[in-house]
C-alpha cells in the first residue's frame, strides 16, 4: 500500500474517532430516561423580534449598527434625512413670529376700541346734558309765551332745539353702542390671534417630534439580526431599517401531550439542554401554557384520542442569568426542555444546573 494511502485512510480513521468520542459524549450527558414526575419535549430558543421602523415617510440616511452588534435600550441605530422636515420646521416658526405680531395689533386694537367708547361715553354726557339745558329752556318758554313775555317764535326755535337735542343724544348712545361692538370684535380677533399661535407652536411641536422620531434608537438591550433596509433607500411610513432580538426575554417552545400539560402550572422550574452545547443545564420557569391544544381530530375525540392532543408551552430564561451570558445568547438553538411535574421530586443529577464559568 502507498503512502498517500495510508495518510489518508488514518485520516480518515481520526475524524471517525472524533465523531464516535462525540457522540458518545454527547449520549452520556443526555438524560438516559425520565423518572417520574417529569416531562420533556424538543423544541428551539427563541426571542422577542423587534422591527426598528421609520416613523414618517423619508430617506434613510445612516446605518449605525451592523447585523449581530449587541445594542443597549436608547442607542442610536439609524438616521433618517431630515431636511424637508426642518425647512416646515422654519416655516411653522416663522408663522408663529407672524401670529405673536396678530396678537399684539390686535390687542392695540382693542385699546383703540376702548378709548373711541370712553370718547362716545363722553358724548353721550355731553348729549344729555345739552339735552336737559333745552328742556329747561322749552319749559320756560311754555311759561312766558301766553304771558306775552317771550314771542311764540322763541317757543318755536326753543321746541325745536329740544328736539334736536333728544335726537343728538340718540345718536351719541348709538354711537357708543357700537363702540362697544368694536371691542367685542377687537377682543375676538385677539382670541383668534391667540388659537393662531397655539395652532403655530403645535406644529412646531409636531415637526420637532418628526425630527427626534427621524433618529432611530432602540427600545431595549438587544442584538441586531439583519439590515432590512440600505442607507439611500426610500421607506413608506412604518418601513423597518433594522431587525433585532430583545435578549431579555429569550424561551424555548416546546409541546407536551394532554396528560403532561395538564400539569404543568405558571412558574414551574424547567431545564433547558442545548444540541449545540449539551455539557451545559440551563434553569428556566414555565411563563405560557396554551389553553387550547394545537390541532383537534376532525371526529369525535375518544379517550385515546384526547391524550394525543398537544399543548404548546414556553419556557423562559431568567433575563439576570440571560444578562450575566449576552454574549453566549443565540436564537434558533435546537435542544430539549424538561419539566418538573411533581414539585416534590429532585432533579436528576444529569439535570443539574449546569453554566458556563
Amino acid at each position: 500500500m502507498s503512502k498517500p494511502i495510508k495518510i489518508w485512510l488514518l485520516r480518515i480513521a481520526v475524524v471517525a474517532l472524533v465523531g464516535v468520542a462525540a457522540a458518545v459524549a454527547w449520549r452520556f450527558l443526555q438524560p438516559r430516561g425520565l423518572p417520574d414526575g417529569f416531562a420533556g419535549g424538543n423544541g428551539r430558543i427563541e426571542a422577542v423580534e423587534i422591527d426598528v421602523a421609520a416613523k414618517t415617510a423619508g430617506r434613510v440616511k445612516d446605518i449605525l449598527a451592523n447585523e449581530g452588534d449587541f445594542v443597549r435600550a436608547g442607542q442610536e441605530l439609524a438616521r433618517m434625512d431630515t431636511a424637508v422636515l426642518e425647512a416646515q420646521l422654519r416655516e411653522a416658526e416663522a408663522q408663529l413670529r407672524r401670529a405673536l405680531i396678530g396678537i399684539e395689533t390686535a390687542q392695540s386694537q382693542v385699546t383703540q376700541r376702548e378709548a373711541e367708547k370712553q370718547a362716545a361715553e363722553a358724548l353721550v354726557a355731553q348729549r344729555k346734558a345739552e339735552l336737559d339745558a333745552a328742556q329747561r329752556r322749552v319749559a320756560r318758554s311754555e311759561e312766558l309765551a301766553p304771558k306775552g313775555a317771550v314771542p311764540v317764535s322763541k317757543l318755536d326755535d326753543d321746541r325745536a332745539a329740544f328736539q334736536a337735542a333728544k335726537a343728538a343724544v340718540g345718536a351719541a348712545e348709538a354711537q357708543a353702542a357700537a363702540a362697544q361692538a368694536a371691542i367685542g370684535r377687537a377682543k375676538s380677533d385677539v382670541i383668534g390671534a391667540e388659537a393662531t399661535v397655539e395652532a403655530a407652536r403645535a406644529t412646531i411641536q409636531r415637526i420637532q417630534a418628526d425630527i427626534d422620531d427621524s433618529v432611530l434608537r432602540s427600545s431595549r438591550d438587544g442584538r441586531v439580526q439583519y439590515r432590512v433596509a440600505q442607507p439611500g433607500e426610500v421607506l413608506s411610513p412604518g418601513g423597518a431599517v433594522l431587525n433585532m432580538v430583545d435578549l431579555s426575554d429569550v424561551y424555548m417552545t416546546f409541546f407536551l401531550p394532554t396528560e403532561q400539560a395538564g400539569r404543568v402550572a405558571l412558574g414551574t422550574e424547567a431545564r433547558l439542554v442545548l444540541d449545540a452545547a449539551p455539557q451545559y443545564v440551563i434553569p428556566a420557569q414555565i411563563s405560557f401554557v396554551a389553553d387550547v391544544a394545537q390541532f383537534t381530530p376532525k371526529t369525535v375525540e375518544t379517550e385515546e384520542e384526547r391524550q394525543k392532543l398537544m399543548f404548546r408551552i414556553k419556557a423562559r430564561i431568567d433575563p439576570d442569568l440571560l444578562r450575566k451570558h449576552l454574549q453566549q445568547v443565540k436564537t434558533g438553538l435546537p435542544g430539549m426542555a424538561y419539566v418538573r411535574l411533581d414539585p416534590r421530586v429532585d432533579w436528576p443529577p444529569e439535570l443539574q444546573t449546569r453554566l458556563p464559568q
